[in-house]
Order: C-alpha cells, then structure tokens, then sequence
C-alpha cells in the first residue's frame, strides 16, 4: 500500500463538552435571574446533552425525515407520520426535562420561565425541529387549563407529566401529551381574518360546545400531536377552537393530512397540509375571541423562537471557537491570529448580550403579576423575536466561514443549524409582522413609555453611547409610522440589552458593548484585552 500523505493539522469535531457550564454568561444570568436552584440539573443535562450520542441522534433525526402514512394496507384511512427512532429518544429527553410544561406544575419553583428558558437553549444547540412540539404545547396548557372542554379533563393530569407518549390512544389513557396549531391558510398566511375554515354547532353554541369544523390549514404544525388548537370562522366571528385526532368515543377525527412540506430546514419535524372534512372541535371561550386567546399563546411561542435562535448561534460559534484553538495557520493557531480574534470576540459579544437580554425576559414571563415585567414581556418579546432570529443567518455563516471548507460540508454541523436559522425568523410571524406589533403596543399600552424611563434611565450617566441613543430614540417614538418599525425595534432592543449588560457586566465588556452596537459611526476595534476575557467566558481562551 502506497501512501501519499498522513493527515495533521485537521480539528477534531466537538462533542462531549458541557453546554451549560462552558457558558459562563448562561451560568451567571441563570443565578442572576431567580433561577440557581436549577443549577445542579442545568449542568446534568448540559452534559447529557453535550455528549457523542445526544449530536449524533440529532444528526439522525435529520438524515431522516418523516414519513406520511397516509393509508394502510387495506385502503383504510391512516393519515400517520412515521419517524426515525432518533426523534422519539429526542422527545424523550425534552418532556423528562419538562419544557412543554415546567411553567406550569403546581408545585413549580419561583422564575420557573428562566430556568425553562436556560433548558431550551441548550436543547436547541443538538436538535431544533423536536423543540416544535414542546414550544406549542407549553404555550396551549394556560389556555387549556382555564378552558379545556368538560368531556376531556382527563387530559389534565398527562398535560402535566414528564413522559413522551407516541401511541394513538385516548388522552385520558395516554402517560403524556402534546398539543400542536393551525392557524393559517392558503389565502392568508398571517392575514388570519381572510380564514375561511367554517365552524358550526353541532347542536348549540357556546364554550365548551362542540361545532363542525370544514375546511383546511395550509401549515398544520406536528400533526401527530393529540390535539390541535385551531382558528375558524363561527358566526360570531375568528373562534378558536380544540381539535382532538381522536373523539372522545375513540374514533378518527376527520383531520386529513394532504402532504408534509419539503422544508428547507427544520427536517426533523413535520409539517402538514390538512384538510377538515365535518371534523369535530370545541369552542375554546367565546365566539369571536379567537385571536386574543391564540396570541396568548402566541407570545410564548415567539420568546422560544429567540431562545432557539440564541441556542443555534451559541452552538455554531462554540464549533467555530474549538476549530480556531486546533488549527494551525503559518505556526500560528487561529485563536491567536488578531484578526481572528477580532471576529471570535464580536461573535462572543454579541452572545453575551443576547443571554443577559433573553434571560432578563424570561424572569419578566415568570412574573406576570406584576403590571412592570408584563409590560416588559409584551413589549420585548416580539423586539428580541425579530432582532435575535434575524441575527442568526449571517451569525452561523460568519462561523462556517471560520472553519473553511469543511464547515460548508454536511459531516460538520454548521450546514444543518445554517438551513434551520430563517425557520424562526418566519414561524410566529415574520420580522415586519414583530416591528408592526412592537409599534401597537406602544402606542396601545400608556404604561410603556413610564417602563422604559425606569428601565432606562437607571443606566443613564454609565455610557455616552447609550445615552445618545436612548435621547434619540425617545424623540422619535411619538411620532414612529410603519415605515421606521423596523429601525425603532432595533434600537429599543439593543438599547434593553446594554440597559442589562451596564447593570450587571463587567464594566469593559459593557462599554465594549455599547461601542459596538451603540455607537452611529459603526463598530469599532475590540482591546484585545476585552478579547480575552470574552472568548474565556464563553468556553475557551
């Protein structure tokens, strides 16, 4: 045998590392949120999770995608999604580890939302699609626990459970449950008031009633789920409503799944097209009221969405980091090459901002009692959605870039968390749909001018950069129109995120901060000493 060259010089992959405890800017917002009883678990599954075995079963899920069984053998109508086994040890994991229903345990823990959120970041650095049914399902149980039609309260108990039950069985019968959504139509994507799904009573209306649902949604999201809340028109308006796969006899809802989508990420999880042909579902709250209630869950979904993409990008640049520590470039490692260290600190700073932000958020979720923090939810969770997804794209390209060639190779992780990144940008609501809202609820909501003053003004005097600009911004908030929705959502959110790290940073990283996302003339050079400490913090020197 002949050979021509021995290879050297070529990184290893990374795996079995700790995703938690390798991320100190997590480990301290965590601690610093309300959170810290969660800490010994956190490192637990941030060790799980970062093993060999966790990345290659999220590579498997994606090799793999879902299947439609649309009939059996025999012609019999099946309407069923088959998945790789991957998937299900996948969804294993997430329900043990509560992030469809932690929130909402009777016996939870004060700022349960942070440590949730803290759980899902690190979920969304192996596999993205499986956080698809845990997201929805952890945003339906509010609605459902406050409405859930009489003839299912024994699905009470299994909406509450840490099990992932996979078998088509009766809710009442099964150890766990997922609920998925269907809103939007062929016709009118977010439009939802164009939607044409009928609704009539099967014999009277009313909550709790149950109606006759004809019609279909053009993406019916996790359709295996065992119940769907969905919008349709009732004649007292857009209703939403609960649509079980089985009824309570037994028997197959008329829910027929046309085709899943060919997406171009997010392959792990399905994505249907469904038609209702007379389906049964029941009124959730009052005809008409259908909106209000889906944006309930709506909110919380939209906040999962920026904690994916968070855990996406933290996952792309800790596969960035560990090539740059092994790769050699004219005797030099990557790592210490300036110029490198330049786009390795950036990346690592826009991190530590976008961890103080979320979790800084998901305290405010846990603390809807009190009017200041609802407001702060309400107003940047749509703003952290749209900059944060939006974010991602060129984030996880800068990291490919980092690793060359092999980086645009589907043996490395980068190609697959590149094709899931614009997935959020879009599910929930795209980012002109985010800018729009932030605009109403300033203008709606008296009380968030006063929130902002107290949130804001707490660091004024710290850093010229952000006082500039939040004088600027207040000027022009007043009198913001559509057109400026999306430079506005910027500035408020970047302007919450330095309030956070000014609060709490180290005081170089802050004014680092404020320079380079703050400052009108653009970002500057980092100190290599701001540098260091950066890419220390985040997993590595």
């Amino acid at each position: 045998m002949t050979w021509t060259h021995t290879v050297f010089n070529q990184p290893h992959p990374l795996s079995n590392s700790n995703l938690f405890l390798s991320d100190t800017p997590l480990c301290e917002a965590v601690a610093r949120e309300g959170a810290e009883w969660d800490r010994e678990l956190l490192a637990s599954v941030g060790l799980q999770l970062g093993s060999a075995e966790s990345l290659e079963l999220g590579r498997l899920a994606n090799a793999s995608p879902p299947e439609l069984l649309r009939y059996d053998p025999r012609g019999e109508r099946l309407d069923e999604v088959r998945f790789h086994p991957a998937w299900h040890l996948l969804m294993q994991g997430l329900c043990a580890n509560r992030l469809h229903n932690l929130s909402w345990q009777p016996d939870v823990q004060e700022n349960a939302m942070v440590a949730r959120a803290a759980r899902f970041i690190l979920h969304a650095q192996v596999e993205a699609g499986t956080l698809c049914p845990v997201t929805m399902t952890h945003g339906a149980i509010p609605l459902l626990q406050a409405a859930l039609p009489a003839c299912f309260q024994g699905w009470r108990e299994p909406l509450l459970s840490d099990r992932y039950d996979a078998h088509l069985q009766a809710g009442d019968q099964k150890r766990g449950l997922l609920i998925g959504m269907g809103m939007t139509e062929k016709q009118g994507g977010t439009d939802v008031l164009s939607n044409t799904t009928r609704a009539d009573p099967i014999a009277q209306a009313g909550p709790g009633e149950a109606y006759r649902i004809t019609g279909h949604k053009w993406f019916f999201s996790v359709p295996q789920s065992d119940a769907h809340l969905i919008l349709a028109q009732a004649k007292g308006g857009l209703s939403c409503f609960f649509l079980p796969r089985l009824l309570p006899d037994g028997s197959r809802n008329a829910i027929h799944l046309e085709r899943l989508k060919e997406k171009l990420g997010n392959r792990s999880n399905a994505s249907s097209e469904a038609e209702f042909t007379d389906a049964t579902g029941w009124l959730l709250g009052e005809e008409g009221d259908g909106i209000r209630l889906i944006l309930k869950m709506g909110g919380m979904t939209r906040f999962d969405c920026a904690l994916g993409s968070h855990g996406q990008m933290r996952r792309a640049f800790s596969i960035a980091l560990y090539h740059a520590h092994q790769r050699q470039v004219l005797g030099k490692n990557l790592v210490d090459q300036p110029l490198m260290r330049q786009v390795l600190g950036a990346q690592a700073l826009q991190l530590e901002g976008q961890t103080a932000l979320l979790m800084r958020l998901a305290r405010a979720w846990s603390t809807p009692q009190r009017e200041a923090e609802r407001a702060f939810a309400r107003l940047f969770t749509p703003a952290a959605k749209y900059v944060t997804c939006k974010a991602g794209m060129p984030f996880v390209a800068e990291s490919m870039e980092i690793l060359g060639g092999i980086g645009y190779c589907e043996e490395s992780e980068l190609p697959r968390l590149y094709r899931e990144m614009p997935v959020n940008s879009i599910w929930e609501g795209s980012g002109n749909v985010m800018c729009l809202d932030v605009l109403r609820v300033l203008a709606k909501h008296p009380g968030m001018q006063e929130m902002l003053n107290h949130e804001f003004d707490a660091v004024k005097g710290c850093n010229r950069h952000f006082d500039a600009r939040w004088h600027q911004l207040r000027l022009r908030l007043s009198a913001a129109d559509e057109a400026q929705a999306r430079d506005v959502t910027q500035s408020l959110l970047m302007l919450a995120t330095a309030a956070q790290l000014l609060k709490y940073a180290e005081p170089p990283l802050a004014d680092a901060w404020c320079r380079q996302w703050l400052d009108n003339r653009g970002p500057g050079t980092l100190e290599p000493v701001v540098i260091e400490r950066l890419l220390l913090r985040a997993g590595g020197g």
